[in-house]
């Protein structure tokens, strides 16, 4: 079982460098770390009174690691969720801050339990991650891996201009859904002929 410092450091590392893709709301980015964090942290790395762009390509991976374990997994309580779906829905608020957990709560209420869908870890949603977890124990990980990749499917149906992150240029399967996929049980990997039906519809 990998520790919380493991699990952020694989997602440092799955993140990369530096970027300020015009097409990511996210903007100037560093090892997942975006602009809009920063500002949220007031992380003026260059002490220079403002935070922008420069010192988003000052933060160091591992001054990352900890931005991600103090306030994207202790912050919204994923530590309080059942083991098996911890890496997986840190991950995922990471690259979508709280619709990670609305996704987790739709699932939940799909699995018969009473969540509001509100983005936030709270003693219901806690109750019903392990009720949930009692009842499935060996298919709630990918069913929150299936529920990941179906969200970014979505998304990307919804705006063309993120479908690059779904989808590569030579049609195969982009970031987002190779991500997702990760947390997957292999035999729950769609085909690439699976993965280029559902995505034909975008041209």
């Amino acid at each position: 079982m990998k520790t919380v410092l493991e699990i952020s450091q694989d997602i440092v590392r799955r993140e990369g460098g530096y970027v300020n893709d015009p097409d990511d709301p996210g903007g100037p980015t560093n090892h997942g770390v975006t602009l809009h964090t920063m500002r949220r942290l007031g992380l003026d790395l260059n002490q220079d009174g403002v935070v922008t762009a420069s010192d988003v390509k000052a933060l160091s991976q591992a001054k990352a690691v900890e931005i991600f374990i103090d306030h994207y997994y202790f912050a919204p309580r994923i530590d309080a969720l059942p083991q098996p779906i911890q890496a997986s829905v840190f991950d995922m608020h990471v690259n979508a801050g709280s619709n990670a957990i609305r996704i987790l709560q739709r699932l939940f209420n799909d699995m018969g339990q009473d969540v509001t869908v509100d983005g936030t870890i709270g003693p219901h949603t806690i109750r019903a991650a392990y009720a949930a977890f009692r009842d499935a124990p060996d298919y709630l990980a990918d069913a929150y891996a299936i529920a990941r990749r179906d969200y970014y499917y979505a998304l990307a149906d919804r705006r063309p201009a993120s479908r690059k992150y779904a989808r590569r240029r030579d049609g195969s399967k982009g970031g987002w859904i190779k991500r997702a996929e990760e947390f997957l049980s292999k035999h729950y990997h769609l085909s690439s002929s699976d993965h280029r039906k559902r995505v034909a519809s975008w041209g």
